[in-house]
C-alpha cells in the first residue's frame, strides 16, 4: 500500500480529536444525531469532506476546488483495499471496479442528495477516475471520450439553475459502463427519469429555464441566431423571463456553448442533426412567444411572425398549425369537429406542445447517445457492468407537487432497497466468518410504499383513475377520494382529517405523508393536469407531419392510430422504478450520500440546521444504526496484526505461524473481553470503538519505544558502516597501488618493443644483425600471416600478396604450390559431362558496341535435345544421327506469320520439321552464315544461296534457347567464323532476288510486328553485360 495513503490513514485514527473518526461506525455514541454531526463539522473544517458509514460512502460539497483529484490521488486509490485508505469518491469506484474484476459481478454506485449537494460532481469524478486508470486502445478511448463528452450534453439539456443549486440536475440519470474481460470500457447505456417539462414553461422566481437556452443565445454565432430567427437577449422570450434571472455569475454561457458544441462532435453528431436539433431548441422559445387575442371563447394568434419561424423550424405547414393552436379535434358519434380553444386553453395548449416537443427531444438526445455508446463488436458481448444512479435526494420544499411526490416515491423504494441490501450484506458476511447474526430492529417503510403504489388502492392507482374517470374531476376531487380510499392509513392525514394542531400548519388542498425521513405537505392543484400530461390529437397530427427527422422519430404516427389511452405520468414513473429496482437488485450496490452544507453556495460555511435536515432525510443515522447493530469494527487477520503487532512480544518483530492464532496471541495479551471481539474465519470483529481506540492509543504510546530503539539501531549502523567505510579504503588504496605497478610495467615494455621495431626499420638493408633481427622476424610473420587470410579463391585468381626482398624466391614457390593444389582439387572435382562441355569450342566472346559481353549459357551445360522427337521423325532421317533438336518458331519470309517448327541438327544439315514431316533441308556446305541481333529477341537467320532451286530463301527462326541453338549449329557447320551479330537491322533474301528487312529496337517488352513500311519489327530489351 502507497505508504503517504497509510500514513494518512493512521494519522486520521490518532488526531480524533482534531479531524474526527473517518468512519461514523467508529463514533462511541453512535445513536445521537449531535454527535454524528459533529464529527462532520470537524472533517469539514478540515477539508476532510469524505467520511464513510461501513461500506457508505458521505460527502458534503465543499463549494471551492480541492487538490484531492489529480492523477497522483487517482494512483494512491488504485488497486488498495477499501478501508486500508483514507475516505473517498476513487475509493469507492475502485472498490466497485476492483470487485466486478475478481468477482465477475456486476456492479452499481448509488448517488442521491438534494439539489446542489454534488450528486453530478460525484459522478463525473467516477467517469474521470474509470477513464484515467482503465486500460486503454484506440477504440476504448474513443469510449471514454463519448463517456465523458455524454456529460456537458445531458447538463445543457436537463440540468437547470435553481434556488438551491446553479447547476441542479432537472431529471434522474441511470448509466451502465461495459467493460470487457480485460477491463477496459467497450460501451455505456443511458436511462433518464421524469425530466422536469414544466420547467419549459414555468420558472420560479429566481431560477432559469434549461442551460442549452441560455447557451444558444449567448454563444451561438451570428449568422446562426438570425437563420433561427432569434436575439442575443434572453428577455426577449417569454419562456426564460419568467424566473428573473437570465445572467448567474458562476455559469459562463458562451463558453459552456463551446464546450457542448465540442461535445456533440465527439459523440458522433452529424451538422445535419445539429442543425434540426438546434431548430427544436429555437422552435419552442418561439412558442412560448406566440400571443393570443380574440373574443371570449374563441383564441387567434395575433402575430404571424412566430408561425412563420415556427413553419420553418419544425418543419410543418403553418396554416394548420395556426389552427392546432387554436382549436381542439373532437370525435362526436364517429364525426371528427374542430372546437375553438379559448385564450387560457389555447396558452395550455401551446405550454403543453412545448413540454411534449422538448421533452420527446430529450429522449431521443438520450437514445442517440445511448446508439454513440453501444458496443459495436459483435464477439465482445460477455461484457461487465458497473452502472452509476444520479438520481434526485428527498425534496420537502414550502410547496411541494406532483413533481416532489414522484421524486420522494423514488427515494422511499430506494430506502427500502438500501435498507434490505444492507442487512443483507451484513449477514452475508457474518455468516461467511461463522459469526452468529443478531436480528436487527428497523423501520420497514414497506408501508409507505404500498400506501404510494398498492393496486387499486395505493395513491398513484387513485390519482389514475380520477384522471380517467368520466365527469368533472379536479384535484380536490382526488384529495376528496384519498380521504374515502387511505384514510385511516397511519401514514396518510389531510386537513380534514388532522387534528387541531396539525390544521394549524396544512391547507386545505393538501395531504401529508408520514415518509421513513420525516412529515411532507403535498399541494393537490395541479395534480391531475400534471398526472395526464396531454396533448391535443391535432397538435400530434401536426408534429407527426414534420419534415424534422428528429420530431419524425419523437412523434410516430402508430401513435395517432392508437386508440388506447397512454398512460399516466404516474404510472409511468412507477413502472420505470419498479425496473430500475429489478436492475440494482441484480447488481453489487455502493452508496454514496451527498450533503449540502449551506444554501448561499459558501465555502468553509457549516449550516447545522440544514444539514441536520438532510441526515434526517437521506436515512444516515438509521444506516448507522442498522451498520452498528453488530460489530463496530472489523479487519482481515493481516492487517490487523501487521498494524499492531509491536504491542505484543510474541508477535513482535514477526509472527510465523497461523494468522488466526497470531492475532488471538495479541488480543489475550491486550486484555480483550470475551464480549469485546469475535473471531471469524479471516477477520477479527470488535463490537466497541473504545477497545479499537484503546489498542490504538497504546500503539501511539508503542510507538515512542519503537522510535527509541530504531534511533539507537540506525546510531549503531551508521558508525559501523563509517569503520566499514575506512577499511575499505584502505583496500582499495592497496589494490590501486598494484593495478598502478602492473599499468608501469605494461609501459615499460611497450616502450622496448617501439624501440627495437624502430631500430630494425632503420637496419632493415642490412644482413641479419642483433639490431633488425625483431624487425625481419616480424615483417615475415606479417607476410605469412597475410597470405594466410587472402590465399587466391580458384585457378583463375591470379592474385598473390607482394612478398618482402627477403622472401621472394620463397613466396614464388608457395604461389606454384598453392596453383598446382587447386588445379589438382579442380579437377578430381569436374564431372565426365562437364569436361565434355569444356571441350565444345563454343562461342566466347562476342564484339559488340565495342565491348565483350558473356552469354549466360556459360554457367549452364548445353543440353543435346531440348524435345521429344517423335519416332515418324527418327525413320525419316534413318541412318543420319540427330546430334540436336530444340522447338523453335518459324516466321514466313512474306506475312511473317508465326508457325511453331522443330530444328533438328545432324551431322550434315539442318532439317525443319512440322508435325512428324521433314518440311526443308538445309546443307551445312549450303550454309552462307547466320545473323542474330544484340537484343535478348531469340531471333536468328540462317542465310543460303539464292540461286539454290531446293531452297526458297533464307529462313527465319526465334528459339528460347538462341545461344545454345546457334553454338550448336555454328559447331556442326564449322561455321564460328561466320555468325554476324547485327546491331541495327538484318537483311534477308526473300527468294527470287527479293530481299526484306529485320528491324530490332531496344525496348522493356518483346514484341513481334510486321512494320507499316513492310519489315520486321522486333522490340526486345538489352542483353546484360558481365
Amino acid at each position: 500500500m502507497n505508504e503517504g495513503v497509510r500514513a494518512m490513514m493512521e494519522s486520521a485514527l490518532t488526531a480524533r480529536d482534531r479531524v474526527g473518526v473517518q468512519d461514523f461506525v467508529l463514533l462511541e455514541n453512535y445513536t445521537s444525531e449531535a454527535a454524528f454531526i459533529e464529527n462532520l463539522r470537524k472533517r469539514f473544517k478540515e477539508n476532510l469532506i469524505y467520511t464513510y458509514i461501513g461500506s457508505v460512502l458521505v460527502s458534503v460539497n465543499p463549494y471551492k476546488d480541492l487538490e484531492i483529484y489529480n492523477k497522483n490521488h487517482m494512483e494512491r486509490y488504485r488497486g488498495v483495499n477499501f478501508y486500508e485508505v483514507s475516505p473517498h469518491i476513487y475509493a469507492v469506484a475502485d472498490n466497485s471496479y476492483r470487485s466486478m474484476r475478481t468477482e465477475r459481478k456486476d456492479q452499481c454506485i448509488l448517488i442521491s442528495g438534494e439539489s446542489g449537494a454534488g450528486k453530478t460532481e460525484a459522478s463525473k469524478k467516477i467517469l474521470q477516475y474509470y477513464a484515467i486508470t482503465c486500460p486503454a486502445s484506440e477504440h476504448v478511448q474513443t469510449i471514454k471520450d463519448r463517456l465523458l463528452q455524454s456529460n456537458p450534453v445531458l447538463e445543457a439539456f436537463g440540468n437547470a439553475k435553481t434556488l438551491r443549486n446553479d447547476n441542479s440536475s432537472r431529471f434522474g440519470k441511470y448509466m451502465d459502463i461495459q467493460f470487457d474481460f480485460k477491463g477496459a470500457p467497450v460501451g455505456g447505456h443511458i436511462i433518464n427519469y421524469l425530466l422536469e417539462k414544466s420547467r419549459v414553461v414555468h420558472q420560479n422566481h429566481g431560477e432559469r429555464n434549461f442551460h442549452i437556452f441560455y447557451q444558444l443565445i449567448e454563444g451561438g454565432e451570428e449568422d446562426l441566431l438570425r437563420r433561427l430567427g432569434l436575439e442575443r437577449n434572453p428577455q426577449q422570450y417569454h419562456y426564460l423571463v419568467k424566473g428573473n434571472c437570465p445572467k448567474v455569475s458562476s455559469i459562463n454561457d458562451r463558453s459552456d456553448w463551446k464546450v457542448v458544441r465540442k461535445a456533440l462532435t465527439v459523440i458522433g453528431f452529424n451538422d445535419d442533426e445539429v442543425e434540426e436539433l438546434l431548430n427544436i431548441i429555437a422552435s419552442v422559445l418561439h412558442l412560448g412567444n406566440v400571443q393570443y387575442g380574440g373574443e371570449e371563447g374563441s383564441a387567434c394568434i395575433t402575430s404571424d411572425t412566430q408561425i412563420k419561424y415556427l413553419a420553418r423550424l419544425l418543419g410543418v405547414n403553418g396554416a394548420v398549425l395556426t389552427e392546432a393552436l387554436t382549436h381542439k379535434k373532437i370525435t362526436a358519434k364517429g364525426e371528427e369537429l374542430m372546437s375553438p380553444l379559448n385564450m387560457d386553453q389555447a396558452s395550455s395548449a401551446r405550454d403543453a406542445l412545448s413540454k411534449a416537443v422538448y421533452g420527446r427531444t430529450f429522449t431521443w438526445l438520450v437514445n442517440k447517445i445511448n446508439f454513440s455508446l453501444a458496443n459495436k463488436d459483435e464477439s465482445n458481448k460477455n461484457y461487465s457492468v458497473i452502472g452509476l444512479l444520479d438520481i434526485y435526494g428527498f425534496e420537502v420544499f414550502q410547496n411541494n407537487s406532483f413533481e416532489q411526490f414522484c421524486i420522494n416515491y423514488c427515494n422511499e423504494k430506494l430506502q427500502q432497497l438500501f435498507i434490505e441490501l444492507t442487512l443483507k450484506s451484513e449477514q452475508e458476511e457474518y455468516e461467511a466468518e461463522g459469526i452468529t447474526w443478531e436480528p436487527v430492529q428497523y423501520f420497514n417503510n414497506k408501508i409507505i410504499c404500498d400506501l404510494v403504489e398498492e393496486k387499486f388502492k395505493g395513491i398513484i392507482s387513485i390519482l389514475d383513475e380520477e384522471c380517467l374517470r368520466p365527469g368533472d374531476a379536479s384535484d380536490l376531487t382526488f384529495l376528496e377520494k384519498l380521504e374515502d380510499t387511505v384514510g385511516g392509513h397511519p401514514h396518510f392525514v389531510t386537513h380534514k382529517l388532522a387534528d387541531g394542531k396539525t390544521r394549524k400548519v396544512m391547507g386545505r388542498d393538501e395531504f401529508r405523508l408520514q415518509h421513513y425521513a420525516g412529515d411532507v405537505n403535498y399541494n393537490v392543484n395541479g395534480f391531475l393536469d400534471k398526472n395526464n400530461d396531454l396533448l391535443f390529437r391535432n397538435l400530434k397530427e401536426v408534429m407527426c407531419m414534420s419534415e424534422n427527422n428528429i420530431l419524425t422519430q419523437c412523434f410516430d404516427k402508430e401513435e395517432l392510430s392508437d386508440k388506447k389511452r397512454p398512460e399516466t405520468a404516474a404510472t409511468q414513473f412507477k413502472t420505470s422504478l419498479a425496473k430500475l429496482m429489478e436492475i440494482l437488485m441484480s447488481k453489487e450496490p455502493s452508496y454514496v450520500r451527498c450533503i449540502k452544507p449551506n444554501d448561499s453556495k459558501q465555502a468553509g460555511r457549516f449550516d447545522e440546521v440544514l444539514i441536520r435536515h438532510q441526515v434526517k432525510y437521506l436515512g444516515l443515522m438509521e444506516n448507522l444504526r442498522v451498520r452498528r447493530a453488530g460489530f463496530a469494527y472489523r479487519r482481515r487477520y493481516e492487517v490487523f496484526l501487521q498494524r499492531y503487532k509491536s504491542l505484543c512480544p510474541e508477535t513482535w518483530p514477526n509472527w510465523h505461524g497461523k494468522l488466526s492464532d497470531g492475532v488471538s496471541t495479541l488480543v489475550k495479551h491486550l486484555g480483550y473481553k470475551p464480549e469485546e471481539y469475535k473471531m471469524g474465519r479471516s477477520k477479527i470483529f470488535i463490537r466497541f470503538p473504545k477497545t479499537l481506540f484503546a489498542t490504538e492509543d497504546a500503539l501511539e504510546t508503542r510507538k515512542h519505544g519503537l522510535a527509541t530503539k530504531l534511533q539507537a539501531g540506525w546510531k549503531g549502523y551508521s558508525q559501523k558502516s563509517k569503520y566499514q567505510k575506512l577499511r575499505a579504503i584502505a583496500i582499495q588504496a592497496w589494490w590501486r597501488g598494484i593495478l598502478a605497478r602492473r599499468r608501469a610495467k605494461r609501459r615499460r615494455q611497450a616502450a622496448d618493443t617501439i624501440r627495437r621495431f624502430i631500430k630494425g626499420f632503420i637496419n632493415r638493408h642490412k644482413e641479419r644483425c642483433p639490431e633488425n633481427e625483431y624487425f625481419l622476424d616480424y615483417v615475415r610473420y606479417s607476410f605469412l600471416t597475410n597470405l594466410r587470410k587472402n590465399l587466391p579463391k580458384n585457378v583463375l585468381d591470379k592474385s598473390w600478396p607482394t612478398p618482402p626482398a627477403a622472401l621472394t624466391e620463397a613466396s614464388e614457390l608457395l604461389r606454384k604450390m598453392c596453383m598446382q593444389n587447386m588445379v589438382w582439387s579442380y579437377c578430381k572435382k569436374t564431372s565426365p559431362e562437364w569436361k565434355h562441355q569444356v571441350n565444345i569450342h563454343h562461342l566466347d566472346f562476342v564484339f559488340r558496341d565495342g565491348c565483350f559481353f558473356f552469354f549466360s549459357h556459360r554457367h549452364s551445360c548445353l543440353r543435346s535435345v531440348r524435345l521429344n522427337v517423335s519416332p515418324k521423325v527418327l525413320q525419316a532421317l534413318g541412318n543420319e544421327k540427330m546430334k540436336y533438336a530444340v522447338t523453335v518458331t518459324k516466321y514466313d519470309r512474306k506475312g511473317y506469320k508465326a508457325r511453331t517448327r522443330q530444328l533438328l541438327l545432324t551431322a550434315n544439315s539442318a532439317i525443319i520439321v512440322e508435325e512428324g514431316k521433314l518440311k526443308q533441308r538445309i546443307d551445312y556446305g549450303a550454309l552462307k552464315g547466320i545473323s542474330v541481333s544484340s537484343l535478348s529477341d531469340g531471333l536468328f537467320v540462317l542465310h543460303v544461296p539464292s540461286d539454290d532451286n531446293k531452297q526458297k530463301g533464307d529462313v527465319i527462326l526465334q528459339s528460347e534457347h538462341v545461344i545454345e541453338t546457334l553454338t550448336k549449329i555454328a559447331i556442326c557447320a564449322d561455321k564460328i567464323n561466320n555468325i554476324n551479330i547485327s546491331q541495327g537491322s538484318i537483311q534477308f533474301t526473300v527468294g527470287q532476288g527479293k530481299e526484306g528487312v529485320i528491324d530490332f529496337t531496344a525496348g522493356s517488352e518483346l514484341l513481334v510486328t510486321k512494320a507499316k513500311n513492310g519489315h520486321l519489327s522486333v522490340t526486345a530489351p538489352r542483353l546484360n553485360s558481365r
